[in-house]
């Protein structure tokens, strides 16, 4: 018995302190056994062999010697690693398990089958090598799973199958890489209850945003049937993205973006119990559905933060719903590798300098730099020899087989996958930017053509034509000086948001809710509350398409724009976020889908039906409530309280009243569950009657663009007039240090969210000296500004 006992062992005896015994991936689910069972984590029942089991093997069918003298000859050159790693498999696979082995296996998967209630359990057998799941190596992928496996036979030979796969040439590659010796390297099989995923969905799940390493996200990606498709990337998964900080508060639900994958076909279970699998159509259904529900969705981020904070460091893990029970499990949990171990004071900034033209191909963004080099298109493993270092390879998915050319190459292109994939996750770790599921990036771009990918733009990447120049700065954050004057951010989109939470910005003072509209939501609103009422018939189906899956096309306008302002106002949360009203002009409206039949021509629609004139008036009122609806679930559903709402162009007081009582009409009274309301500061009538505002107003926003454009009488669109449109003349900087004392006089905060400020370095220093509350810039010139104005600061206490 006791020699038994020194070859498996039940995960509920294991914890983090036995890798060397049966490895990272085993320990790590005792760990999960025996200490979160109690937090609700559900995590199946099994055991792992152990390293003594292994070395047994080893010892007993004489493979050492053999397996010295091939990785010698691969080292000398006289074997190519293709041979090295196949002579080596079959020595394991021709070896046979000592009795004593073999016996303890059968008797521990025996009383597996009797803890499950079942004559021969179902089980999945996964390898777990004693040098994996390291902080500081991920050894993603490197050995096998072997899925669906059933009766003894099958067991002791899935067994086997996960001891050669200690030695396949993407796992001798990487210990190569990284240092190991093969030699003290061990490997544990873990025999783990089968959970039926086959029959639901499965995945993968971080506790912490891989692309920004925006720490306060749990990032969940979910396909039907079993989840080696997701870490493959052979498939587009869903992807739903998770606010931490407001997950303890069970009446929010702090869901911050459901993207839906296109899912086209699902891994299932081979017949007979082999442990083989075969991939399976998805039905137009499962294409159209999401995997997981929101409570689904918010059970497994909950049980993220518990593994998390358990281990003390953010974490990779697989997940898997059953189909008989509907319960949602654990199958494995491993430290993040590479987000974890970045340098938070400091961060690098890829910018392209030249202008890009339309991007060839386009999908999610793997880390953030850019790389330019000839594409090298490879559609298969037997075409690797054909990579050529320094280029940018484009190939449908990758598996650990493609590592050693991954890590040779300048940039990676896939047709499929997400940024939970195998690419995304070792391009990451590799430090070499990809651009993942682009679907069509193997037929569009030809072998040797030059480009340049792009994935310093948010979390979606860019491949254009041709070499274009870029630069990279790096900034040491924690150098940056602090500032009494408030510095802030302006972000335009959602995509962008989490790529620059390590910049020590107190908040956003402009996020543009129009943007998000014409981005993400791309429908004009009154054609959502009215389809009857679009004409083109191009426009009704597109708008068809784009709301199907919603109970009414209102609410697709509500669910998209809230979720595009939440993933903002979540990268500074707690800090003010400040939302403004839509502020397109009719001309822009009307080229939203179904929109043209909404918007009057105007001939000036600069100055025309825009901003606050529209949110009460009866062509647009509805529209205006959906807005209102947006807002509201941001704030009061998912949790999200710092978003302050602001108003544009608001001509008078009366009409400031009039807004303030719509929006209050629609749940969003000023005042009401803490709500701010801020003015846009950009019409005359707004400094000459600042104190009137002022009593209905909770701050003013200088907008100096249409100031300057109002008070010059310049179109700030007009190239002609272009040397005449200045945010330094002396009637605008007299205009804005008068808005700013009145404010003050009242008892108000006042900013600026202009561009001039990012622009000009000595208007920066005026608004300083004026007295200026916060300033609201462009990201990459927040850097140069906040050290600027820290200057400007110093010189006047002097």
């Amino acid at each position: 018995m006791a020699q038994q006992e020194s070859y498996v062992s039940w995960f509920e005896t294991l914890g983090r302190g036995d890798v060397a015994r049966v490895g990272g991936k085993n320990a790590s689910l005792g760990e999960m056994i025996r200490s979160l069972k109690r937090a609700g984590v559900r995590v199946p029942d099994g055991f792992a062999t152990t390293a003594d089991a292994f070395r047994d093997y080893v010892a007993r069918n004489g493979i050492e010697e053999g397996l010295r003298a091939r990785l010698a000859a691969h080292a000398s050159g006289a074997a190519s690693l293709h041979e090295t790693g196949e002579s080596i498999r079959r020595l394991f696979l021709d070896g046979e398990f000592p009795p004593e082995i073999a016996d303890a296996i059968r008797g521990a998967w025996r009383e597996l089958s009797r803890r499950s209630g079942v004559d021969e359990v179902a089980v999945a057998v996964r390898s777990s090598a004693t040098a994996e799941d390291l902080p500081e190596a991920s050894f993603a992928g490197q050995q096998e799973t072997f899925l669906n496996v059933r009766g003894e036979r099958a067991l002791l030979d899935a067994c086997r199958r996960c001891y050669a796969s200690l030695f396949t040439d993407r796992a001798i590659s990487y210990r190569e890489t990284r240092g190991f010796d093969h030699l003290q390297v061990a490997l544990s099989i873990g025999v783990q209850r089968m959970v039926r995923a086959d029959k639901a969905g499965s995945g993968v799940m971080f506790s912490i945003d891989t692309e920004t390493g925006f720490p306060r996200a749990v990032v969940i990606s979910a396909a039907w049937g079993l989840g080696e498709n997701v870490v493959q990337g052979a498939v587009n998964p869903d992807k739903y993205l998770v606010f931490k900080p407001l997950l303890d508060q069970p009446q929010l639900r702090p869901v911050l973006e459901k993207v839906l994958g296109e899912k086209e076909r699902k891994m299932v279970h081979a017949a007979g119990g082999s442990g083989r699998t075969r991939n399976v159509d998805t039905t137009r259904r499962e294409r159209e559905s999401y995997v997981l529900s929101d409570e689904e969705i918010l059970q497994l981020a909950r049980w993220a933060v518990v593994i998390e904070r358990h281990y003390g460091c953010p974490m990779d893990m697989e997940w898997a719903k059953d189909g008989d029970t509907g319960e949602l499990a654990i199958v494995q949990a491993r430290p993040e590798t590479v987000q974890a171990h970045a340098l938070s004071g400091a961060m690098k900034v890829h910018r392209l300098k030249d202008k890009p033209g339309q991007p060839l191909v386009t999908g999610a963004a793997i880390g953030q730099a850019i790389a330019s080099g000839p594409v090298c298109v490879i559609r298969s493993a037997d075409e690797i020899e054909r990579f050529r270092p320094g280029a940018i390879l484009a190939t449908e998915i990758t598996d650990p087989d493609w590592v050693p050319i991954m890590k040779q190459a300048a940039g990676i292109i896939t047709d499929h996958g997400s940024t939970t994939s195998h690419a995304a996750i070792v391009s990451r770790e590799l430090g070499v930017p990809a651009v993942v599921g682009t679907r069509n990036g193997t037929e569009v771009l030809q072998d040797g053509q030059e480009i340049t990918l792009s994935c310093a733009d948010g979390d979606v990447g860019h491949a254009y034509a041709g070499r274009l120049a870029f630069e990279v700065e790096e900034v040491a954050l924690d150098q940056l000086p602090t500032t009494r004057t408030q510095m802030m951010l302006n972000v335009a989109s959602p995509a962008a948001a989490f790529q620059w939470w390590r910049l020590p910005a107190r908040g956003i003072g402009l996020a543009r809710m129009e943007f998000i509209i014409n981005n993400l939501v791309r429908v004009h609103p009154m054609a959502l509350v009215h389809p009857e009422r679009v004409q083109d018939r191009e426009a009704q189906r597109e708008i068809r398409a784009l709301t199907r899956r919603f109970p009414s096309p209102a609410d697709y306008f509500v669910d998209t724009l809230a979720q595009g302002i939440a993933k903002i106002a979540a990268a500074f949360h707690p800090h003010p976020v400040i939302v403004r009203l839509s502020d397109f002009k009719t001309n822009e409206y009307a080229h939203l889908l179904g929109g043209a039949g909404f918007e009057p021509k105007e001939e000036n629609p600069m100055l025309g039906w825009r901003g606050a004139s529209r949110y009460y008036d009866e062509r647009y009122r509805e529209g205006f409530a959906l807005e209102c609806r947006a807002l509201r679930k941001v704030r009061e559903e998912i949790g999200l309280d710092n978003v302050v709402v602001m108003v544009p162009f608001c001509r008078t007081p009366q009409e400031a009243d009039r807004v303030l009582a719509t929006m209050a009409d629609h749940g969003l009274a000023r005042g009401q569950a803490g709500l701010q309301v801020y003015m846009m500061c950009e019409i005359p009538s707004n400094v000459i009657l600042a104190e009137e505002f002022a009593r209905r107003f909770d701050g003013f926003s200088i907008g100096s663009n249409d100031l300057t454009q109002l008070i010059l009488g310049v179109d700030r669109d007009s190239a002609d007039l272009a040397s005449l449109f200045d945010e330094r003349n002396e009637a605008v900087e007299r205009a804005i240090r008068e808005a700013i004392t009145k404010a003050h006089a009242a008892g108000i905060k006042v900013g600026i969210c202009g561009q001039a400020p990012s622009n000009h370095p000595e208007f920066a220093a005026f608004l300083v000296e004026a007295g200026i509350d916060s300033i609201s810039l462009n990201p990459d010139s927040f850097v140069a500004t906040v050290r600027h104005v820290a200057q400007v600061e110093a010189a006047a206490r002097r």
